[in-house]
C-alpha cells in the first residue's frame, strides 16, 4: 500500500505559481496512478489533473498547470503558474484509482492534505 504525504502549499499573490510535492511509500510506485484533488471550504472535492503513462487535467487548470512524476524519487509534482483566487483550497494527492481517474471517490489512498491561498 502507498503513503503519500504533501508539501509546498502557502500564501501567494494572484498570477504567481507555486510547486506542490507528493512523496509517496511504496515499491509499486512507478506504476501508479496519481492524481490532484482539491477542496475548497463548502465545496465538493474536485479533480484538477492524474498523471499514468499520460496525463489529463480539469478544463479549470489547463495551460496553467502541470502534472509530473520522479519515479526515482518517488514524487509527484503539481506545478501551479498563473493562479487565481479561485485556486484557494486544500490539494490532496491520491493514489491508484479504481476505474477512472476523475472521480475521488475511486482512490483508496489519500494524502493529509496542504493549504494553497491566493490572495487577489
Amino acid at each position: 500500500q502507498v503513503h503519500l504525504v504533501e508539501s509546498g502549499g502557502g500564501l501567494v499573490q494572484a498570477g504567481g505559481s507555486l510547486r506542490l510535492s507528493c512523496a509517496a511509500s511504496g515499491r509499486t510506485f512507478s506504476t501508479t496512478t496519481m492524481g490532484w484533488f482539491r477542496q475548497a471550504p463548502g465545496k465538493e472535492r474536485q479533480f484538477v489533473a492524474a498523471i499514468w503513462r499520460s496525463t489529463t487535467y480539469a478544463d479549470s487548470v489547463k495551460g496553467r498547470f502541470t502534472i509530473s512524476r520522479d519515479n526515482a524519487k518517488n514524487t509527484v509534482y503539481l506545478q501551479m503558474n498563473s493562479l487565481k483566487p479561485e485556486d484557494t483550497a486544500v490539494y490532496y494527492c491520491a493514489a491508484d484509482p479504481r476505474g477512472g481517474v476523475v472521480a475521488p471517490t475511486g482512490y483508496s489512498t489519500w494524502g493529509q492534505g496542504t493549504q494553497v491561498t491566493v490572495s487577489s
